[in-house]
């Protein structure tokens, strides 16, 4: 693993499958065999060298007798299988009482469909393998629990046109894609703006801005470069970060303008 937390999730998962199986008298090619496993998979998982996939844990605290303790784990595991920059933008998405996001290349990854992050992530180089890919997707698609906070933040987004257009993934991941953006634009605290491409006055020329206000008042921004992500707390750098998204949005259509526009590109599409 690429960072301590993470590692340190995995070894103490690994010492707990460890100390049961070594309780129940059994080797580790047989309890491979008891739960459909093979033996380097168990070697590994208790080494912590391994992620252990949900169904592993649950056969594993059935065979071993845990009582539900190893399946407890499950959630830290599955936390730990995202990389850290993801769980730590995760856990200020949790504590955000407003998030505003100006996406200029792609949709913003909150309001993605799996199938299209799918084929974002797909199209990286170096190349991410089968297993990264799913790892990301699911890291993705965890963050979209924001939505169903209770009390719900307030979620403002706006897209550049180009990213209603583009067809990552296909025409028909993009069709499902826009079907999906228009359903979230329902939401009552949701609010989703297009830049259209024609407009000459445009605030976001120099990228992608995000901007989360916690619950205690502070306001971060935060960054994604090509090879780099990062987290913006100088108060001189976030409140220019606000000043260039208040202009975004004023420059943009409304979002009533903007579900229709969403439509229209919709109709275009089917």
């Amino acid at each position: 693993m690429e960072d301590e937390e993470a590692a340190a999730v995995l070894k103490t998962v690994g010492r707990q499958v460890k100390v049961w199986r070594e309780a129940a008298g059994l080797r580790q090619a047989e309890l491979g065999t008891a739960i459909g496993y093979g033996e380097e998979m168990v070697s590994s998982v208790e080494r912590g060298r391994r992620i252990p996939k949900p169904d592993f844990l649950d056969k594993a605290d059935e065979v071993l007798r845990a009582g539900g303790k190893l399946a407890a784990m499950k959630e830290d595991v599955e936390k730990a299988r995202y990389p850290k920059n993801v769980r730590d933008l995760a856990k200020l998405e949790d504590e955000a009482v407003e998030l505003g996001a100006y996406a200029s290349h792609n949709m913003h990854g909150l309001l993605q469909t799996p199938a299209y992050a799918r084929a974002l992530f797909a199209m990286r180089r170096p190349a991410y393998t089968e297993d990264e890919i799913d790892q990301l997707v699911a890291a993705r698609m965890a963050r979209q629990r924001v939505f169903d906070r209770v009390p719900a933040p307030l979620l403002t987004f706006v897209q550049e046109e180009v990213t209603l257009r583009r067809p990552i993934g296909g025409r028909m991941t993009l069709r499902q894609q826009l079907e999906q953006l228009l359903e979230s634009s329902a939401l009552r605290h949701v609010e989703i703006q297009v830049m259209p491409t024609d407009r000459e006055d445009h605030a976001g020329m120099g990228g992608p801005i995000r901007l989360l206000k916690i619950r205690d008042g502070k306001t971060l921004g935060h960054s994604e470069a090509q090879l780099h992500s990062r987290v913006i707390s100088d108060p001189r750098e976030v409140q220019i970060l606000e000043m260039r998204y208040g202009m975004i949005r004023a420059q943009a259509l409304t979002p009533r303008e903007s579900q229709a526009f969403i439509e229209k590109v919709l109709g275009e599409e089917t």
